[in-house]
């Protein structure tokens, strides 16, 4: 019924801001995926989007748009999609109660849906999805021409005869058009995949199916799975053989052997490392930590809008550290924005609410606040009030079992609790008598390429938020000596980018000491106003674990921050190898005179490519794809190589080129995989990317599931690779 409703269409209000509200005209399409809307004014023009591009459906006024237009409009009329990635919520006003009924639950189911099919269903759905935009006069056939037209959009170009032939194979009824089984059935011939199949022929005695020896063989020998391969062969025959006389004589047809290359287990993130699989049991300082900068902001550092939402997504993607940028408001009310700039602002206590509902969502594991403090002693007292009253139980305010250790306590021991990471009078080990308030730099950024340094003069801090801080004091960096002298493990310092680069780079040994009892964090220089980020490789490679990076910016190094905190069930915490948390002599310059020093080859034969993303969206467009692997880890690794381009076929090109990397770190390394369109006279452009830590890696056959800019997935486009891996026995 609901969708129905929804096909029907309806006028609702697109809501922007409080002055910003204009009627569109929503429908669902009949394929039943896609949501179509328009002006009235707007002629032929329209926009859509996917319902599989929407995570999810919050009712009422559940955004800072529509609580802003509260009194104007009903709760019950109101409901926001929030949509994957970095684009922006759609906030929209209803007609009536019941109508607003209607899509909410409509949504939602669709979104359901989407998330149960399984991997045949995904494929029914896309393959219908191409026969929607291909049948342009709608008569449910498609002629030879709509076919060639189709395609183009599908990234092929085919000489005209060869498509004619496999238009004619599929045309059983010999009526000159393709119906829908016949358009499925053109679809399986033109996405046969002889790269598989010459895999499968090879340990395929009979060239029909692989016995349960044959299928053992194969996973042993090229998915290098030694002794498990017996019993994991029985595994995937039960799981993805679709023959049921196959599965009774224990063998698996090619369709069977397809559908495990192109599940989850054939990827080349071992699905393993994608559940919480790590000791979190140590102390906090023996992790990274996905952290952000300036978290308030959803664009520039200038003029961007500062906003609530912007938590939200960070909170989402895992992260565990997030900043609050403070400053007195009006009506005693504590503000947040980036000071002495044009952004705008916020109040603290929307963004504290915002963390209390959506600080373990995603993850049960602890949550810094890193609070940058420009408040006078009196706002200063109702921010420690907020933080109370709000935050009740979360709030972390003394150490754990009233005991003060040498070591942090660990991610387990503090689940469920937000740290605030600020300045504080004294230590924790001191029974404070001191006075209300204390004068230091109340700023944490106070380096002179932080815009706002100039303006910081010494400042004064209220005991009442001083009180708040227990295992992440901030504290001026005198040195490393000085630290390992005299500071306490509960203390903490930032450092600008510039400066922790130095540093890494002149006494990398020492600061990967510090950091194995110390928390460090990173934050980007003052002059990216645009918001750009620095590469967090470098800092990783010496143990910082708080490396702060604007998430709201995509691009290369938020796909490595991605990549890393992939693994270990997204939880945001990640444990740094052995040799960064004890007392080894590791510099991540020179790696060769650490004692456990062993170097690999990592071997890829990039073999072939399916259904790469247009880049162009005119319709004759196709691309010219090339692959490029690129190892991010300490200097000695950081390697990049790439393919020849294929001209003209982004539906399913074919390399078959090796190449070869020596990997010193391991435990650091990460690997990203990136898809380009050729073009000789400019820039290439991207197309789609994957980023997976080294350890993380599945040896053999593998699929690489491809992700867009945003980080999103993107529907059935993949790299199939052959990965080797082995010890280097001598120096190359």
């Amino acid at each position: 019924m609901d969708l129905q409703v929804m096909k029907a269409g309806a006028m609702l209000k697109k809501v922007k801001s409080k002055s910003w509200k204009k009627q569109r005209h929503f429908r669902l399409q009949e394929d039943g995926q896609t949501i179509w809307y328009k002006s009235r004014w707007a002629g032929t023009s329209h926009s859509t989007f996917s319902v599989a591009d929407v995570e999810v459906v919050r009712e009422g006024h559940q955004s800072e748009v529509l609580l802003s237009v509260a009194e104007e409009f009903p709760s019950d009329l109101c409901f926001t999609l929030v949509f994957r990635g970095r684009r922006g919520n759609l906030d929209l006003v209803a007609e009536s109660p019941s109508e607003a009924q209607a899509w909410i639950r409509g949504v939602s189911k669709l979104i359901q849906n989407a998330e149960s099919m399984d991997d045949k269903e995904r494929v029914d759905q896309w393959i219908w999805d191409w026969f929607q935009k291909a049948d342009k006069n709608k008569d449910g056939r498609m002629n030879f021409k709509e076919v060639r037209t189709l395609l183009k959009m599908m990234n092929v170009d085919m000489n005209e005869e060869y498509a004619l032939h496999l238009f004619t194979l599929a045309d059983k009824s010999k009526s000159g058009c393709l119906e829908n089984e016949e358009f499925v059935q053109f679809y399986k011939i033109l996405t046969e995949r002889k790269d598989m199949w010459r895999v499968f022929q090879d340990y395929s005695r009979d060239g029909q199916t692989l016995t349960l020896a044959e299928l053992k063989d194969f996973l042993r020998q090229e998915q290098q799975e030694g002794e498990r391969s017996w019993e994991h062969a029985q595994e995937l025959i039960n799981r993805y053989e679709p023959s049921e006389t196959a599965k009774k004589q224990g063998a698996m047809s090619i369709d069977g052997f397809q559908m495990y290359l192109v599940s989850p287990e054939g990827a080349i993130l071992d699905p393993q490392r994608l559940t919480l699989n790590q000791d979190m049991s140590r102390p906090l300082s023996h992790y990274f930590i996905c952290s952000s900068h300036n978290t308030y902001l959803m664009e520039d550092q200038l003029r961007g809008q500062s906003s609530q939402e912007a938590y939200i997504q960070a909170l989402k993607r895992g992260c565990r550290c997030v900043e609050v940028d403070c400053w007195d408001g009006p009506n005693g009310e504590p503000v947040v924005y980036h000071g002495h700039t044009f952004t705008s602002k916020i109040l603290f206590r929307d963004v504290i609410t915002t963390l209390g509902e959506y600080a373990f969502k995603a993850s049960e594991f602890p949550v810094i606040l890193s609070l940058e403090n420009h408040c006078s002693v009196e706002q200063q007292r109702v921010m420690a009030q907020l933080l109370d009253t709000i935050l009740g139980d979360m709030l972390l305010r003394e150490p754990l079992d009233g005991l003060v250790n040498q070591e942090l306590p660990s991610p387990h021991d503090l689940k469920g609790k937000i740290l605030l990471k600020a300045k504080k009078i004294g230590g924790l080990e001191e029974s404070e008598t001191l006075t209300d308030e204390a004068t230091d730099e109340v700023s944490d950024e106070a380096e002179p390429e932080s815009p706002s340094a100039e303006n910081l003069s010494k400042s004064k801090f209220s005991r009442e938020l001083s009180d708040l801080v227990v295992y992440c004091k901030s504290v001026h960096f005198h040195s490393f000596e000085y630290s390992r002298l005299h500071s306490k493990c509960y203390e903490m310092s930032s450092f600008s980018e510039s400066k922790a680069k130095k540093l890494a780079k002149d006494t990398g040994t020492e600061f990967v000491h510090h950091n194995s009892r110390q928390l460090s964090r990173v934050y980007p220089s003052g002059m990216r106003t645009d918001s750009s980020n620095y590469n967090p490789q470098e800092l990783w490679n010496v143990g910082c674990q708080i490396v702060a990076l604007n998430v709201q910016t995509a691009g290369l190094e938020m796909d490595l921050n991605d990549g890393l905190f992939r693994q270990n069930g997204c939880c945001g915490y990640v444990l740094k190898p052995d040799f960064m948390r004890n007392d080894d002599s590791f510099d991540p310059e020179r790696p060769q005179d650490w004692d456990g020093y062993t170097s690999l080859q990592l071997s890829i034969q990039v073999i072939s490519g399916q259904q790469l993303p247009k880049v162009n969206q005119k319709e004759g467009s196709i691309v010219d794809p090339l692959v490029r692997v690129e190892i991010y880890g300490v200097s000695q690794d950081q390697a990049k190589q790439e393919t020849s381009y294929i001209d003209n076929n982004g539906f399913n090109p074919l390399w078959n080129e090796t190449l070869n990397f020596i990997i010193h770190v391991p435990e650091l390394a990460l690997v990203r995989f990136v898809v380009e369109d050729y073009d000789k006279a400019s820039r290439n452009d991207f197309m789609g990317q994957f980023t997976v830590p080294f350890t993380c890696i599945q040896p053999g056959y593998r699929h690489i599931h491809l992700l867009s800019k945003d980080g999103t997935a993107i529907p059935l486009s993949t790299l199939f690779v052959n990965v080797k891996i082995s010890e280097v026995t001598t120096e190359v």
